[in-house]
């Protein structure tokens, strides 16, 4: 292998494999280092991809227990077997990683297997599984080595009774409790997955609320539908110690207005408190700058040092999410091309992939009060659907935000069990600058739950038709 390119991008998850294919795309010569023996990142390994995996098995089992036999489907008897539904996502996740392989193959990218480490901003050493280490050069660096998760102070997460997210994809058998800290995204998606497939879960979240950084509507409703769902919340609460006793986790935790200590015992206890950025040494070493433990970015997602780059989530700009990365390895690539990559941090959606499904892009109220910026706000209850209702899915609702005097959409949440897909409407229509007046005088197909879109768009100007 000649060991000269134009590209060498460390990490290959959804940013740096992404990032690589689009060098080769516009003919750079790439190679893209990865530490772990699949392609794919944490997304596709231990993260977005085996969790909707699971969130999709757990709820078919959980609605042929519960809702089949009120749409007149009636199923005598329904047996998990667990290891057959782990088996089901190792196989989904092995073809997804080996799709990348294929994509690395079809656009000639070298493929270099151990740890890189950036020596200078031309070279680029990585070491082996064997301890082998090899020195290549290149015109430019691309960082996309992306998160691992954080614990508490004092707690040692050991994957087996105490666990990140990555110990909670492969439990061997349902854990009669589980508790489970941080009432975020990634908390909440795996509270749904065990609680349906049988666990007592309790939830203990630091603040008041749930989904911080989500619209208080939206976040005060999810609330009530999963509380409805059975899940248990310990909200405004601060976990200060877990301990294992005789194979059990033993969480305290206080009430942080009135001070009140409580205990609980679980089988499994899930640390779901957040990510911090997977930075080695070398940035440090090359004195690449930081902002809060995160590499920092100009608008061309440059490092301090000329011709070294960084996205996703080492960076400090936007959500720690996939198809952000994603969008910022395309970007980079283009940059490094000669072209005019760019990133709009303004319209990236967030989806929290529970059953109803909960989306959101652009400003919330609390952001645009904090702002300043004068809003009206037009919301539509899917109660009022008829596909929704025709479905037995009438759950939740959309909000759509717009400017005050020019219309212009500012941001939009939904719960629905299609929101995550029905969020790309109003993404395209934020990107193109759509007025609520616009989204309301696009046609929308009847019946489908994408009406409720039409028809919040039209209450912003306080005239829905079927509410």
């Amino acid at each position: 292998m000649n060991n000269d390119f134009d590209v060498v991008v460390i990490g290959a998850g959804p940013g740096g494999y992404v990032c690589a294919i689009r060098s080769a795309q516009l003919g750079l010569k790439t190679a893209c280092v990865e530490a772990s023996e699949t392609l794919g990142g944490t997304c596709l390994n231990v993260g977005c991809i085996p969790s909707k995996s699971l969130l999709n098995s757990s709820e078919m089992y959980h609605k042929i227990q519960k809702e089949f036999n009120n749409l007149g489907i009636e199923i005598s008897s329904v047996k998990l077997n667990l290891s057959k539904m782990m088996n089901n996502k190792k196989k989904s996740i092995l073809t997804l990683t080996k799709g990348v392989e294929f994509l690395f193959k079809k656009n000639k990218i070298s493929h270099l297997k151990g740890k890189g480490y950036i020596l200078d901003k031309n070279t680029v050493r990585v070491t082996d599984s064997s301890g082998k280490k090899n020195n290549y050069k290149t015109k430019n660096i691309v960082i996309g080595t992306g998160s691992i998760p954080t614990s508490l102070p004092g707690i040692k997460i050991d994957e087996k009774i105490i666990v990140s997210s990555t110990g909670a994809l492969s439990f061997e058998k349902v854990p009669k409790d589980l508790i489970v800290i941080g009432g975020g995204y990634i908390g909440l998606e795996l509270s749904s997955v065990w609680k349906r497939l049988g666990s007592n879960v309790t939830v203990i979240e630091f603040l008041d609320h749930i989904t911080p950084g989500m619209d208080k509507d939206i976040s005060s409703e999810f609330l009530k539908i999963l509380t409805k769902q059975g899940i248990n919340f310990k909200l405004n609460s601060k976990v200060t110690g877990v301990n294992i006793v005789k194979n059990k986790a033993i969480v305290d935790f206080t009430d942080n207005g009135t001070a009140k200590r409580e205990r609980l015992e679980s089988d499994k206890v899930l640390i779901a408190i957040g990510r911090k950025s997977n930075l080695g040494d070398d940035v440090v070493k090359l004195g690449i700058k930081q902002n809060n433990n995160k590499i920092q970015v100009n608008e061309k997602l440059e490092t301090s040092i000329k011709n070294i780059y960084a996205i996703g989530d080492v960076i400090d700009k936007g959500p720690m999410l996939a198809h952000k990365a994603e969008d910022e390895g395309i970007a980079v690539a283009e940059i490094i091309a000669g072209q005019a990559g760019h990133v709009n941090y303004n319209v990236i959606p967030a989806v929290i992939y529970t059953s109803p499904e909960v989306a959101s892009v652009g400003k919330t109220e609390e952001q645009l009060k904090k702002e300043k910026i004068k809003y009206k706000v037009g919301k539509f209850p899917f109660l009022a659907n008829s596909r929704a209702k025709v479905n037995s899915d009438t759950e939740g609702f959309v909000k759509i935000i717009a400017e005050e005097k020019t219309d212009k959409v500012l941001g939009v949440s939904i719960i629905s069990s299609l929101a995550g897909t029905m969020i790309a409407e109003l993404a395209l229509a934020m990107e193109f600058g759509a007025s609520a007046e616009d989204i309301a005088r696009t046609c929308h197909a009847h019946p489908t739950h994408s009406e409720a879109v039409k028809e919040a768009a039209m209450a912003v100007d306080k005239r829905p038709i079927h509410f």
